[in-house]
């Protein structure tokens, strides 16, 4: 039986090295700048910057680690360390922003003289790194949450810059020091807010849930609905990677169903088409059989513990 596989996602390496390398060229210029004219706001984002520099390395080694082989002691491979390098991504932010806000608060007691003009100029330059390095992997961010964090911190970054050009130019037309804390202020919580559903969503997958995108009852719901199938149970969805979804379930034919090749080949396509879940495994069974395990129910024979026999049962799934 032929089985379909999804494509292999693009290869971001050369994508990451340009941006890990134009970004740590600016984070050293705006920390330099920072200094030199006491911006908090600046030195902020030149923390952010540096945090995304972090997080696009641990994207990248994420990447690369999810390609590595299976073997017999990682049948898997390293596909899930994608999810582990979101997680790590999205904690190192939220502790940065945490330190930002604290420094922040206490400036705000006791402002700082600034040199508007050169934040100005470097957070302007800012403006069209982070946004050009977003650019890069922008491709990507619709169907790998790697991708996608390594999207949004740059995007974020853009915005942030954007917000301490405003700040700098407000101090310039009114002197008010206290806006560049208050700026610093903002950008945590823009930052904040941008990396919670990194965070959230990340942590979600490390622990088996399933994937946001994928509503695991419409799934249910769609393979009881194939000719034939008249029940369902063990039916397990989870994330192997950020850009990978596997689902086991056991299908209950009845006694008059298609052949089970025609059903497995209809399901796949199913899983693949509708809910772009492309590594299935699926187990046959046999209305007498379903009917022999100890806590089945009426109608989906939910917690079947028994395992099937040859003549009754036919795993398929795909390869890696």
């Amino acid at each position: 039986m032929a089985h379909e596989h999804q494509d292999a996602p693009t290869d971001f390496g050369t994508r990451f090295a340009f941006g890990i390398g134009l970004n740590l060229v600016f984070v050293a210029i705006e920390a330099f700048y920072g200094w030199q004219v006491h911006s908090l706001a600046l030195l902020a984002d030149a923390g952010h910057n540096l945090g995304d520099v972090a997080g696009l390395a641990l994207a990248w080694v994420g990447l690369a680690a999810g390609r590595l082989p299976a073997n017999d002691r990682h049948s898997y491979g390293w596909q899930r360390a994608s999810i582990l390098t979101s997680f790590i991504n999205a904690m190192v932010l939220l502790i940065l922003m945490g330190g930002l806000a604290f420094e922040a608060l206490l400036r705000l007691n006791s402002p700082v003289s600034v040199d508007e003009w050169p934040v100005l100029i470097v957070a302007g330059i800012g403006i069209v790194i982070n946004a050009a390095t977003a650019w890069l992997f922008l491709a990507g961010s619709a169907h790998d949450l790697n991708i996608r964090g390594a999207f949004l911190h740059m995007a974020a970054d853009a915005l942030v810059s954007l917000g301490v050009v405003i700040s700098a130019a407000l101090m310039l037309k009114t002197g008010w020091m206290w806006i560049d804390p208050l700026a610093s202020l903002m950008i945590a919580a823009v930052v904040v807010w941008g990396t919670w559903s990194l965070f959230h969503q990340s942590l979600h997958l490390l622990f088996d849930g399933v994937p946001h995108t994928i509503d695991l009852s419409t799934v249910r719901a769609q393979l009881l609905a194939l000719q034939g199938v008249v029940g369902l149970h063990d039916l397990h969805i989870w994330a192997l990677s950020t850009s990978r979804v596997s689902l086991t379930a056991h299908l209950v034919l009845a006694t008059n169903a298609p052949p089970p090749d025609e059903i497995l080949t209809q399901a796949e396509h199913l899983l693949h088409e509708q809910f772009n879940i492309t590594h299935v495994t699926l187990q046959i069974e046999s209305e007498d059989y379903a009917a022999r395990c100890e806590l089945a129910t009426p109608h989906d024979y939910d917690g079947c513990l028994g395992t099937a026999t040859p003549e009754k049962a036919i795993s398929v799934g795909t390869t890696q």
